[in-house]
Protein backbone atom coordinates (compact mmCIF):
# COMPACT_ATOMS: atom_id res chain seq x y z
CA UNK A 1 0.00 0.00 0.00
CA UNK A 2 1.40 3.46 -1.08
CA UNK A 3 1.66 6.02 1.91
CA UNK A 4 1.21 8.92 -0.01
CA UNK A 5 -1.81 10.17 -1.80
CA UNK A 6 -2.63 8.57 -5.00
CA UNK A 7 -3.29 11.98 -6.64
CA UNK A 8 0.58 12.64 -6.20
CA UNK A 9 1.56 9.82 -9.01
CA UNK A 10 0.13 12.26 -11.64
CA UNK A 11 2.41 15.40 -10.02
CA UNK A 12 5.71 16.13 -11.51
CA UNK A 13 8.09 18.26 -10.03
CA UNK A 14 9.19 21.30 -11.16
CA UNK A 15 11.57 21.14 -14.24
CA UNK A 16 12.46 25.34 -14.02
CA UNK A 17 13.49 24.68 -10.55
CA UNK A 18 15.53 21.04 -11.27
CA UNK A 19 17.70 22.61 -13.90
CA UNK A 20 18.53 25.55 -11.47
CA UNK A 21 19.17 23.37 -8.86
CA UNK A 22 21.76 20.89 -11.74
CA UNK A 23 23.71 24.39 -12.51
CA UNK A 24 24.32 25.61 -9.25
CA UNK A 25 25.70 22.50 -8.35
CA UNK A 26 27.45 22.31 -11.24
CA UNK A 27 28.89 26.03 -10.40
CA UNK A 28 29.32 25.23 -6.80
CA UNK A 29 31.60 22.19 -7.89
CA UNK A 30 33.76 24.97 -10.02
CA UNK A 31 32.29 24.43 -13.16
CA UNK A 32 31.62 27.38 -15.30
CA UNK A 33 28.11 27.32 -16.26
CA UNK A 34 25.96 29.75 -18.03
CA UNK A 35 22.59 29.12 -16.76
CA UNK A 36 19.46 30.76 -18.44
CA UNK A 37 17.83 28.49 -16.21
CA UNK A 38 15.34 30.14 -13.17
CA UNK A 39 12.41 33.30 -13.98
CA UNK A 40 14.66 35.37 -11.05
CA UNK A 41 15.68 38.37 -11.43
CA UNK A 42 19.55 39.11 -11.16
CA UNK A 43 18.95 42.49 -9.74
CA UNK A 44 18.67 43.10 -6.38
CA UNK A 45 15.72 43.94 -4.19
CA UNK A 46 15.51 48.35 -4.00
CA UNK A 47 17.20 49.27 -0.68
CA UNK A 48 13.99 51.17 0.50
CA UNK A 49 12.19 47.97 0.44
CA UNK A 50 14.73 46.12 2.51
CA UNK A 51 14.59 49.51 5.00
CA UNK A 52 10.63 49.33 5.16
CA UNK A 53 11.14 45.79 6.26
CA UNK A 54 14.26 46.15 8.53
CA UNK A 55 12.35 48.69 10.05
CA UNK A 56 9.23 46.97 10.73
CA UNK A 57 11.17 44.31 12.40
CA UNK A 58 13.25 46.26 14.70
CA UNK A 59 9.55 48.54 15.37
CA UNK A 60 8.37 44.31 16.45
CA UNK A 61 6.04 44.28 14.01
CA UNK A 62 6.56 40.45 14.14
CA UNK A 63 3.08 39.27 15.00
CA UNK A 64 0.52 37.43 13.36
CA UNK A 65 -1.24 39.83 10.91
CA UNK A 66 -4.77 39.09 9.69
CA UNK A 67 -5.43 36.02 7.39
CA UNK A 68 -5.21 37.81 3.93
CA UNK A 69 -2.72 40.81 4.97
CA UNK A 70 -2.62 43.82 7.03
CA UNK A 71 -5.13 46.76 5.68
CA UNK A 72 -1.93 49.06 5.02
CA UNK A 73 -1.07 46.67 2.44
CA UNK A 74 -4.21 45.17 0.82
CA UNK A 75 -5.29 49.36 0.39
CA UNK A 76 -1.99 49.79 -1.32
CA UNK A 77 -2.85 47.43 -3.71
CA UNK A 78 -6.43 48.49 -3.72
CA UNK A 79 -5.33 52.02 -4.79
CA UNK A 80 -2.58 50.64 -7.44
CA UNK A 81 -5.58 48.55 -8.60
CA UNK A 82 -7.28 51.59 -9.32
CA UNK A 83 -4.81 53.48 -10.68
CA UNK A 84 -2.63 51.35 -13.15
CA UNK A 85 -5.68 48.82 -14.06
CA UNK A 86 -8.37 50.66 -13.65
CA UNK A 87 -10.02 48.19 -11.61
CA UNK A 88 -12.30 49.39 -8.44
CA UNK A 89 -12.29 46.39 -5.34
CA UNK A 90 -13.08 46.88 -1.74
CA UNK A 91 -10.19 45.96 0.16
CA UNK A 92 -12.08 42.89 1.28
CA UNK A 93 -12.11 41.58 -2.33
CA UNK A 94 -8.11 41.71 -1.76
CA UNK A 95 -6.02 39.22 -0.57
CA UNK A 96 -2.30 38.97 0.26
CA UNK A 97 -0.65 35.35 -0.54
CA UNK A 98 2.44 33.95 0.20
CA UNK A 99 3.84 34.50 -3.39
CA UNK A 100 1.59 34.60 -6.83
CA UNK A 101 2.11 31.02 -7.20
CA UNK A 102 0.49 30.98 -3.77
CA UNK A 103 -2.34 33.19 -5.24
CA UNK A 104 -3.16 30.56 -7.76
CA UNK A 105 -3.22 28.08 -6.27
CA UNK A 106 -5.91 29.29 -3.46
CA UNK A 107 -7.46 30.66 -6.64
CA UNK A 108 -7.88 27.27 -8.20
CA UNK A 109 -8.69 25.75 -5.06
CA UNK A 110 -11.56 27.81 -4.38
CA UNK A 111 -12.96 27.74 -7.65
CA UNK A 112 -12.93 24.10 -9.12
CA UNK A 113 -14.42 20.81 -8.53
CA UNK A 114 -13.91 17.14 -9.07
CA UNK A 115 -13.48 16.78 -12.23
CA UNK A 116 -13.37 20.40 -13.82
CA UNK A 117 -11.78 21.60 -16.56
CA UNK A 118 -9.72 24.10 -16.81
CA UNK A 119 -8.44 25.51 -19.71
CA UNK A 120 -4.78 26.02 -20.13
CA UNK A 121 -3.08 27.27 -23.13
CA UNK A 122 0.46 25.68 -24.15
CA UNK A 123 2.99 26.98 -23.88
CA UNK A 124 2.28 26.96 -19.83
CA UNK A 125 3.82 28.31 -16.99
CA UNK A 126 5.11 24.67 -15.49
CA UNK A 127 2.77 24.81 -12.39
CA UNK A 128 -0.61 25.43 -13.68
CA UNK A 129 -1.69 22.18 -14.66
CA UNK A 130 -0.23 20.67 -11.53
CA UNK A 131 -1.96 22.99 -9.41
CA UNK A 132 -5.39 22.01 -11.43
CA UNK A 133 -4.18 18.43 -10.49
CA UNK A 134 -3.65 19.05 -6.60
CA UNK A 135 -7.06 20.76 -6.53
CA UNK A 136 -8.94 18.02 -8.27
CA UNK A 137 -9.36 19.24 -11.49
CA UNK A 138 -8.25 18.23 -15.44
CA UNK A 139 -6.18 20.66 -17.37
CA UNK A 140 -7.45 20.91 -20.59
CA UNK A 141 -4.36 21.99 -22.69
CA UNK A 142 -4.78 24.17 -25.69
CA UNK A 143 -2.00 23.97 -27.92
CA UNK A 144 -1.47 27.46 -29.28
CA UNK A 145 0.46 28.35 -32.97
CA UNK A 146 3.87 30.14 -33.20
CA UNK A 147 2.03 31.80 -36.32
CA UNK A 148 0.16 33.82 -33.55
CA UNK A 149 2.14 34.56 -31.42
CA UNK A 150 2.08 31.65 -28.97
CA UNK A 151 -1.46 33.35 -28.00
CA UNK A 152 -4.78 31.14 -27.91
CA UNK A 153 -7.66 32.70 -30.00
CA UNK A 154 -10.95 33.35 -29.19
CA UNK A 155 -11.60 30.60 -31.68
CA UNK A 156 -9.71 28.11 -30.16
CA UNK A 157 -11.28 28.65 -26.85
CA UNK A 158 -14.61 28.22 -28.03
CA UNK A 159 -13.58 25.07 -29.68
CA UNK A 160 -12.18 23.53 -26.11
CA UNK A 161 -15.31 24.29 -24.12
CA UNK A 162 -17.23 21.98 -23.05
CA UNK A 163 -20.19 21.10 -20.08
CA UNK A 164 -17.18 20.78 -17.50
CA UNK A 165 -15.21 24.01 -18.27
CA UNK A 166 -15.02 25.88 -15.08
CA UNK A 167 -11.79 28.05 -15.83
CA UNK A 168 -9.73 29.88 -18.39
CA UNK A 169 -5.71 30.37 -16.72
CA UNK A 170 -4.51 33.40 -18.72
CA UNK A 171 -0.94 34.87 -18.28
CA UNK A 172 0.33 37.97 -20.10
CA UNK A 173 2.52 38.80 -20.72
CA UNK A 174 3.42 34.99 -21.34
CA UNK A 175 5.94 32.77 -19.33
CA UNK A 176 7.38 31.40 -21.76
CA UNK A 177 6.92 32.47 -24.39
CA UNK A 178 7.22 36.56 -23.54
CA UNK A 179 3.71 37.28 -25.43
CA UNK A 180 1.40 39.94 -24.44
CA UNK A 181 -2.43 39.81 -25.18
CA UNK A 182 -3.89 43.40 -26.97
CA UNK A 183 -7.02 45.13 -25.86
CA UNK A 184 -8.91 43.60 -28.39
CA UNK A 185 -7.52 39.97 -27.71
CA UNK A 186 -8.53 40.14 -24.26
CA UNK A 187 -11.87 41.38 -25.09
CA UNK A 188 -12.44 38.82 -27.62
CA UNK A 189 -11.92 36.39 -25.04
CA UNK A 190 -13.72 37.68 -22.54
CA UNK A 191 -16.68 37.62 -24.49
CA UNK A 192 -16.14 34.08 -25.12
CA UNK A 193 -16.11 33.36 -21.16
CA UNK A 194 -18.92 35.75 -20.18
CA UNK A 195 -20.85 33.82 -22.47
CA UNK A 196 -19.95 30.46 -20.66
CA UNK A 197 -19.71 32.16 -17.32
CA UNK A 198 -16.13 30.53 -17.11
CA UNK A 199 -14.00 32.09 -14.31
CA UNK A 200 -10.45 33.74 -15.65
CA UNK A 201 -7.41 33.46 -13.57
CA UNK A 202 -5.98 36.16 -15.20
CA UNK A 203 -1.85 35.83 -13.83
CA UNK A 204 0.04 39.12 -14.48
CA UNK A 205 2.94 39.09 -12.53
CA UNK A 206 5.06 40.33 -15.57
CA UNK A 207 2.37 43.08 -16.30
CA UNK A 208 5.38 45.70 -15.73
CA UNK A 209 8.07 44.17 -17.79
CA UNK A 210 6.41 45.25 -21.41
CA UNK A 211 8.65 46.48 -23.82
CA UNK A 212 8.01 47.96 -27.96
CA UNK A 213 5.76 50.46 -26.25
CA UNK A 214 3.13 47.60 -26.07
CA UNK A 215 0.03 48.27 -23.37
CA UNK A 216 -0.63 45.81 -20.60
CA UNK A 217 -4.37 45.11 -20.27
CA UNK A 218 -6.13 43.50 -17.37
CA UNK A 219 -8.52 41.25 -18.37
CA UNK A 220 -11.11 42.12 -15.63
CA UNK A 221 -10.57 46.04 -16.68
CA UNK A 222 -12.77 44.96 -20.54
CA UNK A 223 -16.23 45.58 -19.11
CA UNK A 224 -18.19 44.78 -15.73
CA UNK A 225 -19.06 41.27 -16.38
CA UNK A 226 -15.34 40.47 -16.78
CA UNK A 227 -14.40 41.59 -13.45
CA UNK A 228 -17.04 39.56 -12.38
CA UNK A 229 -15.74 36.45 -13.48
CA UNK A 230 -12.37 37.43 -13.12
CA UNK A 231 -9.68 36.80 -10.58
CA UNK A 232 -6.59 39.22 -11.04
CA UNK A 233 -3.21 37.47 -9.63
CA UNK A 234 0.09 39.77 -9.16
CA UNK A 235 2.72 40.39 -6.78
CA UNK A 236 5.97 41.79 -6.27
CA UNK A 237 8.48 38.78 -7.16
CA UNK A 238 9.36 39.84 -10.49
CA UNK A 239 8.61 43.67 -10.63
CA UNK A 240 10.48 44.77 -7.33
CA UNK A 241 13.03 41.21 -7.54
CA UNK A 242 11.37 39.82 -4.40
CA UNK A 243 11.09 36.64 -4.98
CA UNK A 244 12.28 35.14 -1.93
CA UNK A 245 9.79 37.73 -0.13
CA UNK A 246 7.14 35.02 -0.82
CA UNK A 247 4.56 37.80 -1.16
CA UNK A 248 1.54 37.80 -4.19
CA UNK A 249 -2.13 38.92 -3.99
CA UNK A 250 -5.45 38.18 -5.51
CA UNK A 251 -8.52 40.18 -6.08
CA UNK A 252 -11.82 38.80 -7.10
CA UNK A 253 -15.69 39.07 -6.76
CA UNK A 254 -16.51 38.69 -3.42
CA UNK A 255 -17.85 35.12 -3.18
CA UNK A 256 -14.40 33.96 -4.61
CA UNK A 257 -12.59 36.49 -2.32
CA UNK A 258 -14.28 35.01 0.92
CA UNK A 259 -13.13 31.37 0.00
CA UNK A 260 -9.76 32.16 -0.67
CA UNK A 261 -9.51 33.92 2.78
CA UNK A 262 -11.11 30.71 4.25
CA UNK A 263 -8.42 28.65 2.63
CA UNK A 264 -5.68 30.74 3.69
CA UNK A 265 -6.96 31.48 7.21
CA UNK A 266 -6.62 27.25 7.33
CA UNK A 267 -3.45 26.67 5.38
CA UNK A 268 -1.31 29.38 5.94
CA UNK A 269 -2.68 31.87 7.31
CA UNK A 270 -0.84 34.96 7.18
CA UNK A 271 1.94 36.13 5.06
CA UNK A 272 5.04 37.19 7.04
CA UNK A 273 4.34 39.98 8.66
CA UNK A 274 7.48 42.36 8.22
CA UNK A 275 7.86 41.44 4.63
CA UNK A 276 4.31 43.01 3.77
CA UNK A 277 5.39 46.32 5.21
CA UNK A 278 8.11 45.80 2.53
CA UNK A 279 6.03 45.39 -0.34
CA UNK A 280 4.04 48.64 1.79
CA UNK A 281 6.86 50.56 0.61
CA UNK A 282 7.31 49.11 -2.81
CA UNK A 283 3.91 50.20 -4.11
CA UNK A 284 4.20 53.84 -2.28
CA UNK A 285 7.76 54.26 -3.12
CA UNK A 286 10.05 55.62 -5.70
CA UNK A 287 8.86 53.64 -8.82
CA UNK A 288 11.84 54.80 -10.81
CA UNK A 289 13.73 51.80 -10.13
CA UNK A 290 10.99 50.17 -11.75
CA UNK A 291 11.61 51.70 -15.32
CA UNK A 292 15.38 51.23 -14.46
CA UNK A 293 14.89 47.25 -14.24
CA UNK A 294 12.94 47.13 -17.48
CA UNK A 295 15.25 49.25 -19.11
CA UNK A 296 17.90 46.80 -18.60
CA UNK A 297 16.01 43.95 -19.14
CA UNK A 298 15.24 45.60 -22.77
CA UNK A 299 18.75 45.95 -23.65
CA UNK A 300 19.62 42.05 -22.71
CA UNK A 301 16.72 41.12 -24.90
CA UNK A 302 17.54 42.90 -27.69
CA UNK A 303 20.62 41.44 -27.83
CA UNK A 304 19.72 38.22 -27.73
CA UNK A 305 16.92 38.70 -30.15
CA UNK A 306 19.81 39.39 -32.61
CA UNK A 307 21.72 36.41 -31.48
CA UNK A 308 18.95 33.93 -31.65
CA UNK A 309 17.77 35.28 -35.36
CA UNK A 310 21.39 34.40 -36.43
CA UNK A 311 21.42 31.30 -34.87
CA UNK A 312 20.32 28.18 -37.14
CA UNK A 313 18.48 25.46 -37.10
CA UNK A 314 16.22 27.36 -34.36
CA UNK A 315 13.15 29.85 -34.70
CA UNK A 316 12.17 32.37 -32.19
CA UNK A 317 9.23 35.02 -31.93
CA UNK A 318 10.08 38.29 -30.48
CA UNK A 319 9.09 38.19 -27.06
CA UNK A 320 7.25 41.39 -25.95
CA UNK A 321 6.88 41.09 -22.19
CA UNK A 322 8.57 39.05 -18.98
CA UNK A 323 12.09 38.07 -19.69
CA UNK A 324 12.16 34.66 -21.41
CA UNK A 325 12.64 33.46 -24.90
CA UNK A 326 10.81 30.34 -26.07
CA UNK A 327 13.10 28.96 -28.49
CA UNK A 328 11.59 26.45 -31.17
CA UNK A 329 14.28 23.51 -31.42
CA UNK A 330 11.87 21.10 -34.09
CA UNK A 331 15.02 21.44 -36.71
CA UNK A 332 17.26 20.59 -34.08
CA UNK A 333 15.64 16.71 -33.93
CA UNK A 334 16.05 16.23 -30.23
CA UNK A 335 13.51 16.15 -27.29
CA UNK A 336 13.40 18.94 -24.97
CA UNK A 337 15.26 16.74 -22.19
CA UNK A 338 17.80 15.21 -24.12
CA UNK A 339 18.59 18.42 -25.79
CA UNK A 340 18.49 20.46 -22.24
CA UNK A 341 20.92 16.98 -20.78
CA UNK A 342 23.30 17.66 -23.74
CA UNK A 343 23.49 21.16 -23.74
CA UNK A 344 24.30 21.06 -19.88
CA UNK A 345 26.71 18.40 -19.51
CA UNK A 346 28.85 19.34 -22.48
CA UNK A 347 28.29 22.62 -23.49
CA UNK A 348 28.08 24.00 -19.95
CA UNK A 349 24.42 25.74 -20.57
CA UNK A 350 21.76 25.82 -18.63
CA UNK A 351 18.27 26.39 -19.97
CA UNK A 352 14.55 24.26 -19.15
CA UNK A 353 13.42 22.35 -21.70
CA UNK A 354 9.96 22.85 -22.93
CA UNK A 355 8.55 19.70 -22.07
CA UNK A 356 8.33 21.63 -18.89
CA UNK A 357 5.75 23.95 -20.59
CA UNK A 358 3.70 22.18 -23.00
CA UNK A 359 5.84 22.14 -26.14
CA UNK A 360 8.68 19.51 -26.22
CA UNK A 361 9.86 21.05 -29.31
CA UNK A 362 11.85 24.03 -27.50
CA UNK A 363 14.02 25.50 -25.15
CA UNK A 364 13.00 28.40 -22.57
CA UNK A 365 15.88 30.75 -22.01
CA UNK A 366 15.62 33.75 -18.89
CA UNK A 367 17.20 36.80 -19.63
CA UNK A 368 17.12 37.42 -16.40
CA UNK A 369 20.99 37.30 -15.86
CA UNK A 370 23.94 39.07 -16.78
CA UNK A 371 24.78 40.37 -20.36
CA UNK A 372 28.39 38.54 -19.61
CA UNK A 373 26.71 35.56 -18.62
CA UNK A 374 24.30 36.10 -21.82
CA UNK A 375 27.16 36.16 -23.97
CA UNK A 376 28.84 33.41 -23.02
CA UNK A 377 26.05 31.17 -22.82
CA UNK A 378 24.83 31.86 -26.61
CA UNK A 379 27.97 31.44 -28.17
CA UNK A 380 27.97 28.17 -26.87
CA UNK A 381 24.61 27.38 -27.56
CA UNK A 382 25.33 28.05 -31.11
CA UNK A 383 28.50 26.33 -31.08
CA UNK A 384 25.88 23.08 -30.01
CA UNK A 385 22.97 24.15 -32.80
CA UNK A 386 25.58 24.44 -35.44
CA UNK A 387 27.08 20.93 -34.55
CA UNK A 388 23.60 19.51 -35.08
Amino acid sequence: MSLIAEKFSHISPSQTLAITAAAKKMRDEGEDVASFGAGEPDLDTPQYIKDAAIEALESGKTKYTPATGIPELKEAIQEKLLLENGLEYDISQISVNCGAKHSCYNAILACCDLEDEVIIPAPYWTSYPEMVRLAGGEPYIVETKRENGWKLTPEEFEEALSGRTRMLILNSPNNPTGSVYSREEIEAIMEVAASEDVIVLSDEIYEKLIYNDREHVSAASVSEEAKNLTITINGFSKVFSMTGWRLGYTAAAPEIAKAISIIQSHTTSNPTSFAQWGAVAALQGDQSVVADMVEEYDMRRQYMLSRLEEIKNIEVVEPEGAFYFLVDTTNIGLNSMNLTEKLLSRYKVAAVPGAAFGYDNSLRFSYATSLDIIKKGLDRFEEFCVAH
